[in-house]
């Protein structure tokens, strides 16, 4: 279909006479382009957002922890307290070679770390070395714990992000500097910016502070309990698999019945991340949803006002029918007509909406690093450029048979 100057002309006037009329149906397609748009990428941002509380965590890991028992089993009445110890770990390695990553993991209630005049909340986790295959740090300073910190029972520890921001307010690399924490000192040796604070064990996401697990062990006098165990599995493995194995393998050992799913807690990651995936699946379809509802709306304004320009331009298409025009003519008009009203108007909803979303990706922005890309893509915004033209086309199919469907006659008997 050629578009001709002589019928852009017609096409601008037939705009200019109907300006309030073309604004309204032009708002109409305008308002649902950016409602795809934004909520296609608001939706991306938000999907990046909720990924990052995750981040670095094993999809294919699970935690054991122990609780009061909800079974009677051998002589041993329900609610029974028990607790895990260090010949867990071996257990389950040498029981379920599936297993890559055995880690054990204590906890303690928490403290109050000071630097200087500055101090804030804590929450400590002694860890091994092997505990980042389970949850992957991101150091922003330093490194993390090694084997040697644990084999030597160093007072050191690695800080996150909250705890670092409000002991060094100025920033700065601070490993090498002391804080204290109770009475005992300890040199911090790197700061861990991770942002797997969606699943956060033993305290306040960005808050804990991590020891070689023998070092807790020794200050805080724990013996040889673990009050969690991290386990991953090897490439290819299922951990809900070996789940019903692990609680097994823990119960037998510490006279539980092996089905007291409660008393021996395994807590599968992977049932999380398969939660997740399918909430963004469902997320997605509804946003395609509604964003192609409101854009079909937009169309279906722009095909009425289209059938009521023909009617009013009755006598005008009848003369022109008259004079020599032929049907494919005033097709072409309509069609190009209903084109130009639904590109403008899609295109101008189109840079609106990422210019919000640019907007967006300004206020998540923190230390100048971007959160979230709350962007559409390429091939997103090529597609919607297609589906605007094609929504065009088809509003204008109706007013275009209408046109093509008067007379000469009938033109001038209306008149």
């Amino acid at each position: 279909m050629r578009l001709d100057i002589d019928t852009y002309r017609e096409i601008l006037d037939t705009l200019t006479r109907n300006k309030s009329r073309s604004f309204l149906t032009g708002f109409g397609v305008f308002w649902g382009v950016f409602m795809l748009v934004a909520l296609i990428g608001g939706g991306q941002g938000m999907k990046e957002l909720l990924n990052q509380n995750f981040e670095g965590f094993a999809t294919n890991s699970a935690m054991i922890w122990a609780q009061p028992t909800t079974k009677a089993y051998k002589g041993f009445r329900k609610g029974r307290r028990w607790d895990m110890e260090y010949k867990d770990v071996q257990r389950l390695k040498s029981r379920i070679p599936e297993l890559e990553v055995v880690s054990p993991v204590l906890f303690s209630n928490g403290g109050t770390a000071y630097f200087g005049d500055r101090k804030t909340t804590v929450s400590i986790n002694g860890v091994q070395e092997d505990y980042q295959r389970v949850s992957e740090p991101k150091m922003r300073y330093g490194r993390y714990l090694n084997d040697m910190d644990v084999a030597q029972r160093r007072k050191v520890c690695v800080i996150q992000k909250k705890t670092y921001k409000d002991l060094f307010p100025g920033g700065g690399d601070p490993c090498g500097s002391f804080i204290r924490v109770d009475s005992v000192y300890y040199q911090i040796v790197g700061v861990d910016y991770s942002s797997a604070e969606g699943i956060s064990f033993g305290g306040e996401s960005g808050t804990t502070m991590l020891l070689p697990i023998t070092l807790m062990q020794q200050t805080y006098n724990m013996g040889q309990n673990v009050h969690m165990i991290a386990v991953t599995g090897k490439k290819g493995v299922v951990m809900s698999t070996v789940t019903d194995r692990i609680r097994e393998t823990i119960a037998r050992a510490h006279t539980i019945d092996p089905e007291d799913e409660q008393g021996v807690m395994v807590f599968n990651t992977e049932v999380l991340f398969q939660m997740l995936d399918s909430l963004f699946k469902g997320v997605n379809f509804l946003i395609w949803l509604v964003g192609l509802g409101t854009l079909l709306a937009g169309a279906i304004g722009v095909s009425n006002i289209m059938m009521v320009t023909v009617r009013e331009r009755t006598i005008e298409i009848g003369i022109r029918r008259a004079i020599g025009a032929t049907p494919k003519m005033i097709l072409s008009q309509i069609i190009s007509e209903s084109i130009v009203l639904t590109m403008v108007a899609g295109m101008s909803g189109i840079l609106f909406g990422v210019m919000i979303l640019q907007m967006l990706e300004l206020a998540n922005t923190e230390d100048g690093i971007l959160s979230a890309h709350f962007q559409v893509g390429f091939w997103t915004a090529i597609f919607a450029a297609l589906a605007i033209a094609a929504m065009g086309v088809l509003a204008g199919l109706a007013p275009a048979a209408r046109a093509m469907s008067i007379k000469p006659v009938d033109a001038m008997r209306d008149e």
